[in-house]
């Protein structure tokens, strides 16, 4: 079967994750970069991060970028339109995507009607913070988890609103594209026909509201869709407690799961007959809590985990990021990249095992490093290509 190819204007993080995840499935991903702008050439997180291959290749910029190609051009100039195209045709290029603001789609001629008149098969999809109806709202994932109610319900209830130590949304955007577009495919393999694919950034947010939005009809409290700490807002006891050296989450999801926790003698002391079901752990929620951290605390991480974990009562030690590497269930599978000096830079893993898929990936290329080959591919002579690149329709 023949690989898929990409051709994707992308920058930042939401849409290179995106296009990470085909590239993983061994497809061809060539992602166009902007030349001009009177800042540093290209994606700006190209410069975000400690130098560790070179200045446009930093640290916050290699993850998401591996296994690509790298062209620019200046799609404010008219003549780059037309190559544009060109390359949706000559390379056969299945699914089109950008991640710029709907407002300037049409003078950068990729707008969806353009492309897909150019090319019916195609699949076109963008990333944008509010979808093509608010086509001059920028992006950034800090401002749509505010905006989306992730600060809301992030952190301590007596503290301020909190951003999410992972940018979720910049990710969770970059998901939607990938799923969307293999359904795209699917649909394509039916009919024949592309599609165009519109990603809102605050509407894929809410989607994920499903434990918090919904309760606003069943006239919630309010404290059930705020702040809850590391507390669950409905599972009594689900929270971080302190242990001897150092701290213990566990999960009580189930009245049953309660009463194996206190048959524990360690436990028994927590029990009383309000505490039987749910319900009533609610009405004692905080006693629970100080009573569970009383217990806690006299007894090490271990020794808390083994009882627990012979009760098959879900908790962990609280890991660190250097911890999670080394779990016997993630690190052989983590994806690999070979730094230009020769060293090997080990990689989130892929989020679901794919038979053949890439897990060993090409570091990304630097600025427009692909621009001659890639050009040449699609038929230009080499003597275009370099008047492309004085003229500055390319770099």
């Amino acid at each position: 079967m023949k690989p898929r190819t990409v051709l994707s204007m992308e920058q930042a993080l939401s849409l290179p994750h995106a296009t990470l995840r085909f590239a993983q499935l061994g497809w061809r991903v060539i992602r166009i970069e902007a030349v001009g702008g009177g800042g540093l050439p290209g994606d700006p997180n190209r410069y975000i991060g400690s130098r560790v291959a070179d200045d446009d290749r930093r640290s916050y910029f290699i993850a998401p970028n591996v296994g690509k190609e790298a062209i620019a051009l200046n799609l404010k100039d008219a003549r780059a339109h037309e190559i544009l195209r060109r390359l949706l045709h000559e390379l056969d290029v299945d699914v089109f995507c950008c991640n710029t603001v709907p407002s300037r789609y049409a003078s950068l001629g990729i707008d969806p009607a353009t492309l897909r008149a150019s090319k019916p098969d195609l699949i076109w999809a963008g990333i944008s913070a509010m979808g093509p109806r608010f086509p001059e709202a920028p992006g950034y994932d800090p401002v749509l988890q505010a905006m989306a109610g992730y600060m809301e319900v992030t952190g301590d209830p007596n503290g301020p609103p909190m951003l999410s130590g992972i940018p979720v949304i910049d990710l969770k955007a970059g998901d939607e594209v990938y799923a969307n577009v293999m359904r795209a495919l699917l649909e394509r393999h039916e009919t024949g026909h592309g599609s165009e694919i519109h990603v809102s950034m605050l509407q894929a947010a809410a989607s994920w509201l499903t434990t918090v939005l919904p309760l606003l009809d069943f006239d919630c409290a309010p404290n059930e869709i705020t702040r809850a700490g590391n507390e669950h807002r409905k599972f009594i006891p689900t929270n971080v407690y302190p242990a001897r050296d150092g701290f213990v989450y566990l999960a009580i999801g189930s009245d049953v799961q309660w009463r194996r926790l206190t048959a524990m003698p360690k436990f028994a002391q927590v029990a009383n007959d309000v505490r039987a079901t749910n319900e009533g752990r609610h009405r004692e929620r905080e006693a629970i809590h100080r009573e569970m951290a009383s217990v806690t605390s006299q007894y090490p991480v271990d020794e808390i985990l083994a009882d627990l974990y012979d009760a098959k009562i879900p908790a962990t030690r609280i890991l660190d990021i250097r911890q999670v590497r080394e779990l016997p269930a993630l690190r052989d599978r983590l994806t690999r990249t070979t730094m230009p000096d020769g060293r090997t830079i080990r990689m989130q893993p892929m989020a679901v095992d794919v038979e053949r898929a890439r897990t060993e990936l090409p570091f990304p290329p630097k600025y427009g490093a692909d621009t001659r080959r890639v050009l040449a591919q699609a038929g230009y002579d080499a003597g275009q290509i370099e008047r492309f690149i004085a003229e500055g329709v390319a770099a």
